[in-house]
Formats: C-alpha cells, structure tokens, sequence
C-alpha cells in the first residue's frame, strides 16, 4: 500500500518528533507531476520507504515551462520528512549521492542535513487527495473533519486560481489521475502547526500530496 492515510494513524502517538532530511540536487529539469516517479525512484534505492510509518516525500519546486516540465534551481532539495528514530533515518541515509532517473530526467542527491519541524503559522499543500471527495466543498469538509481528529484548529481554505474557481490539481499515478486541491491553513498555534506539517492530511503522501510547507516569500504555488 502506497499511502498513509490519516484513518491508518488513530492510534499513532502523536507525540513523536519529526525532523526533515534535506538532500541537495544536481539537475536541470524533472517532469511537472513528478510525485509518483519521485517516490518510485526512491523506492528503488531504499525499499524499506514502502514500509515506514509516518515518512512524507515532498514534490521538488522548480520552474514551470508551461510544457510539462520544470527546471530546477541551483538551490533545488529534495526533503523528506519522518519520525526522528535513528533506525528509520539510517534506512533512508543510502539516498546520498545516489542518482534518481525519473522518466528521461535525471537528478543527483547530495549528502543530506537533518532538520527539525519549525512552526509557521500560515501552512500550505501544493495538493491534497481524500479519496471520494472531488468537489469542493465536501472535499473541504472532509479536511475539515481530518483536522478535528488530529485536533488541529486552524482557518482553512482551498485558494483560487486565476479564474476564481478552486485551485485542483490532479497526481498521475501509472494510468490514472487522481484528483485534489491546493489547501491552505492560517491563524495556526505553534503546536498545531508542528502537528500539520508531521502528519499531514489526506493520503498518498509518500507523492507529495497532503505535504504542507511554509507560504513561499511570494504569494505564488510555483510548484505547480
């Protein structure tokens, strides 16, 4: 089973510490919905990541060439996230310097720096999928009652693209897509953030869905 949904963490202590593995990149370009070849590639060198709890894999954020790419910056990371526990971050340690080939696109990992979680009060996710929900408002109703069961509070909403409608995205997964919207949460306390960006909301998010990450210095999904 690829992904972790939230029903799969009721019982999961809470309390753990995450911290965020930080692997530089060498490359130039990667495919624009790279979440599925990313954690496929991944997964090749450290087969054990289908296994481990708790562990999310961010997209990589880049330029849109508007022609199903993105190019990388020199500052371009790849950053995982998981459970601070010595055994689950030696699994992924194997990762440095190893080169990741997703479809015709290379990149290259350098050594990784561990990071704790910092709180942000304004969070965001590039792309949540609940399964059976496509539609706006219940789909924002379902994140709504995630977040009550991880008891986070915070001001939740699904920004809107250029034409006013709600911002969806879609992961293509193999043959399929599977359909999602942006999400943003403000007015959160530091201890519901530090929770958000742990756990997380929704599923698939060994593929970059549910992943949530300070508001870029701009107002722009540039990851998109």
């Amino acid at each position: 089973m690829f992904c972790t949904e939230i029903q799969d963490d009721q019982n999961t202590d809470r309390q753990i510490t995450f911290v965020e593995l930080s692997f530089e990149i060498i490359g130039q370009t990667l495919p624009s919905d790279h979440g599925y070849g990313l954690y496929s590639a991944i997964a090749r060198r450290c087969p054990t990541v289908h296994e481990q709890d708790g562990i999310s894999i961010s997209t990589i954020a880049g330029e849109r060439d508007y022609q199903g790419k993105i190019h990388l910056s020199k500052g371009a990371q790849l950053r995982i996230r998981l459970p601070y526990d010595a055994n689950q971050i030696a699994q992924i340690l194997p990762l440095a310097g190893q080169t990741l080939r997703i479809g015709t696109h290379e990149i290259q990992l350098g050594i990784p720096q561990i990071f704790p979680l910092r709180p942000f009060d304004k969070l965001r996710s590039r792309i949540v999928t609940i399964k059976k929900f496509q539609d706006p408002e219940p789909f924002l109703d379902a994140v709504k009652r995630q977040m009550d069961a991880l008891e986070i509070i915070g001001n939740v909403y699904i920004p809107l693209d250029i034409d006013g409608n709600p911002l969806r995205k879609a992961i293509k997964i193999k043959k399929y897509s599977v359909v999602g919207f942006s999400v943003a949460i403000t007015e959160l306390s530091d201890e519901h953030s530090l929770k958000l960006q742990a756990w997380g909301l929704g599923g698939k998010r060994r593929m970059g869905c549910g992943v949530f990450s300070p508001f870029p210095g701009a107002w722009r999904f540039k990851d998109v």
